[in-house]
């Protein structure tokens, strides 16, 4: 914010003033020696205005480039003093009606100047103004006024001028003061303004959560940092647009059963998000609601991290129910498919008859089928962790599964996407070519009619992440959170209890596994897995942790002891 007495500010103001009153006075003058019978040397008065008007301009240019602002005002008071007092002089000396040109350079004079230099200004047209004056009485110049008043008088006038300049002086100066007053707690109001604006500002953008505002359009108005980041979007592109079209849920109303809800966002990878939305309206004091207020966070990881508890507890539960009921089913199962082997070896069954027996024959082997994943699933499995390259392990399943695929004219093409030449992790090769090849198996039991199966590998931050994405009929939301919880198969003849035991496998692993799918626009399964590096330091500092625990207990061991 500019100084109300920014001096660069009120030089070109006063240039631009003194411009527009030349053209005033020299209007009038002109109208009146044209209407009346008048004394005023035209072409003198002309050539003082013409002087002036240049000296104007010259002030002008002056201020481009040369900022000692302080000598320019002095400078220009005096000029606009010697200029007033020739033009009183022309225009008739004690008859002249323009001498109220002096007061308004006083004026000035008290804005620009110190106070000193606004009373010597004062001073300076009262000398000026009465030697004007003085000298025409005593005829050393030619006089222009048509009245000649006597000694006695003239000095009266000069005096009443002294205490009329004086007095101008006195009054603007007060005036001044007050103003400059004004001005130091107008900036310091202001800067204070400003300091709190900054402060408001950077609390706004230093929350960590998400928010934005909005008109009572519901249009945006304001995105803080964090809910840039969160959303994934630059502040251009969210300024101005509708809050609702950014969910896929219907936000909280203000003075509604809730003030708060959980709503999915799509981020610009398809990654599906879930926020908790607070709303609140956005008043002003005395005022009516100006908008709301919506305040966000990130609940994905949480809500995900409950679907593993969860999915954890299931697994437990059905791991214990596979153990406690699968020898015993699979002791009478074996005594059935004995006694069926042994029937269909008699020679006199009709072709009805031997049907029902390979009926019963091929069912058996998928119970048994079923109890043999369920025992590899609930028991404990043991791994052999080593440093292994992830796309070796992935080519040999592809290269199988190619051959399988053409074998059986499926249709189906792999497409392979290697972002990375090696990439090694601690881990176990043959339980990460089994999570592999359940993976390409969903995919090739979902592209029935034929498609593409792209694999593609990457380094994610801290993590190797491997997408196996196909272009099969997709899934369902319901059956993308349960897709790795048992029994959940959505193809004729799966036991569910494939993606089961992946998810055991890379939580064995440390790593992470999702599922990402749009019906009708197929379904991504991503694996991340930790990098060898990465691993490798997790390794090392749990190792240092427990030998500083060690240490520290044989260290009071001995001072126990």
């Amino acid at each position: 914010m500019h100084s109300m007495f920014d001096d660069r500010l009120w030089l070109a103001w006063l240039v631009k003033v003194r411009i527009i009153i030349l053209t005033f006075l020299l209007g009038i003058e002109l109208a009146v020696a044209r209407l009346t019978t008048s004394t005023l040397p035209l072409g003198l008065f002309l050539s003082t205005i013409l002087l002036w008007y240049t000296i104007s301009v010259f002030y002008l240019l002056l201020l481009s480039f040369w900022e000692e602002y302080r000598i320019q005002s002095l400078l220009q008071v005096l000029t606009d003093l010697l200029l007033v007092t020739l033009v009183v002089y022309i225009t008739g000396g004690v008859d002249s009606s323009l001498n109220f040109l002096y007061p308004l350079v006083i004026i000035v004079a008290c804005i620009l100047l110190p106070r000193a230099w606004a009373y010597l200004a004062a001073a300076l047209a009262f000398l000026l103004y009465g030697a004007a004056l003085e000298l025409t009485y005593f005829g050393v110049v030619p006089s222009f006024s048509t009245t000649h008043p006597g000694w006695g008088a003239l000095q009266a006038i000069i005096l009443v001028n002294l205490i009329a300049y004086l007095a101008v002086a006195y009054l603007t100066e007060l005036l001044a003061a007050k103003l400059r007053q004004v001005d130091v707690k107008l900036k310091d109001t202001s800067g204070a303004l400003e300091n709190l604006q900054a402060l408001h500002q950077n609390i706004i953008q230093a929350i960590s959560g998400g928010l934005i505002t909005t008109g009572l359009d519901g249009h945006i108005t304001l995105v803080n940092t964090a809910a840039q980041q969160l959303l994934e979007r630059k502040e251009s592109e969210l300024l101005g647009q509708p809050v609702h079209r950014l969910f896929l849920d219907p936000l909280p109303q203000v003075g509604g059963e809730r003030a708060h809800s959980e709503v999915r966002f799509v981020a610009g990878n398809s990654y599906r998000k879930t926020f908790r939305v607070m709303v609140s309206a956005l008043t002003v004091a005395e005022r009516e609601t100006q908008g709301y207020v919506y305040t966000f966070d990130d609940l994905t990881e949480i809500r995900r991290l409950e679907r593993e508890v969860r999915m954890q507890d299931r697994l437990a539960a059905v791991g214990r129910l596979a153990a406690a009921i699968a020898h015993e089913i699979r002791n009478p199962l074996t005594s059935i498919a004995g006694s069926v082997s042994m029937l269909s070896e008699v020679s006199n069954l009709s072709d009805e008859h031997r049907q029902l027996l390979q009926i019963v024959t091929r069912e058996s082997e998928r119970l048994n089928g079923i109890i043999t994943d369920f025992l590899a699933y609930s028991r404990g499995k043991q791994y052999k962790f080593a440093k292994v390259d992830l796309l070796p392990l992935l080519e040999d399943t592809l290269t199988l599964l190619q051959h399988r695929l053409v074998a059986q004219s499926t249709g189906i093409r792999i497409e392979r996407r290697y972002a990375v030449r090696e990439a090694f992790a601690l881990a176990d090769g043959d339980r990460i070519k089994q999570v592999f090849w359940n993976f390409c198996e969903n995919a090739v039991r979902a592209m029935r009619d034929g498609g593409t199966l792209s694999i593609s590998v990457e380094a994610v931050g801290e993590d190797w992440q491997i997408n196996f994405a196909d272009t099969g009929p997709g899934m369902n939301p319901q059956l993308i959170e349960k897709v790795f919880e048992p029994f959940q198969s959505n193809f004729e003849g799966g036991t569910g209890l494939g993606l089961a035991i992946v998810y055991q496998i890379v939580q064995a692993h440390e790593g992470k596994v999702w599922a990402r799918s749009k019906l009708g626009q197929g379904s991504v399964f991503v694996l991340r897995l930790r990098r060898l590096e990465v691993a490798e330091n997790a390794s090392h500092l749990l190792r240092a942790s427990h030998a500083g625990e060690s240490a520290t207990a044989a260290a009071g061991g001995r001072a126990h002891g």
